[in-house]
């Protein structure tokens, strides 16, 4: 089981959770995440994807386990404010983790189940977000790097079903969740962020998530009648 950016978050609560027994739980971030492998990557840097592709690539080749799983859990929201307005630099690594990393990465997974001709059963789980459909002003390049994994998923399990390949490829919106980003969310001015009352509120009145309870939910997707390609909201189910 790989989960990137284990190290916080939603990813963290997952690595917690790992409801399969025996297994190897890797994180992939910069940090590590307590009772993970770790494989150390900044992937705001597209030079540690390639390093995750033969992580992968190394890992599978010659695995004789039954189950393979992947969640790319990886993200960023900073900088929060307006396209032209916010730091340059910033909104590089944004799009360079929220856009392209999902699609890099998940490439490498599934390359290396090709190479490894994995014979069991294989899922790819991407966390999305409402922002991918929803414009929120503030969120520019968030929400167009959701929108690519939306997109990425959907060709990306199509393909999958078309080659007849075991790997399932599924983006699940956990919805509001009391992570660190939502303190993060919370803590902006309104100039840059105008719907940040939204969040303060969801907050105040006891409705974001715990961590846990969404990684479980996150977990029971793999055991769900999913269509290959499927982008669902948790929410929804």
């Amino acid at each position: 089981v790989w989960i990137s950016g284990a190290s916080s978050g939603i990813g963290a609560a997952l690595a917690e959770t790992v409801p399969f027994s025996p297994a190897r739980v890797i994180d992939i971030s910069r940090s590590g995440a307590p009772g993970t492998e770790h494989v150390p990557a900044d992937l705001t840097d597209p030079a540690s994807w390639a390093a995750v592709e033969e992580h992968f690539l190394a890992q599978l080749g010659g695995f004789e386990g039954s189950l393979a799983v992947f969640v790319h859990c990886s993200g960023v929201i900073e900088p929060i404010g307006y396209a032209g307005e916010v730091d340059s630099e910033a909104y590089r690594r944004n799009v360079l983790l929220n856009s392209a990393a999902p699609q890099a990465l998940g490439h490498g997974f599934l390359r290396a189940l090709v190479a490894a001709d994995f014979a069991g059963d294989a899922h790819l789980l991407m966390l999305t977000s409402g922002a991918a459909t929803s414009p929120y002003e503030g969120w520019s390049s968030y929400g167009a790097g959701k929108a690519a994994v939306d997109q990425w998923v959907r060709c990306a399990g199509a393909e999958q079903q078309t080659r007849g390949r075991r790997c399932r490829v599924v983006a699940v919106a956990p919805g509001v969740v009391a992570t660190p980003m939502q303190e993060q969310i919370r803590g902006m001015d309104a100039r840059d962020f105008p719907q940040v009352g939204k969040f303060r509120d969801l907050h105040a009145s006891g409705e974001l998530r715990d961590p846990r309870d969404a990684a479980r939910d996150l977990w029971g997707l793999l055991d769900r009648a999913l269509d290959n390609g499927a982008v669902v909201d948790l929410r929804d189910l």
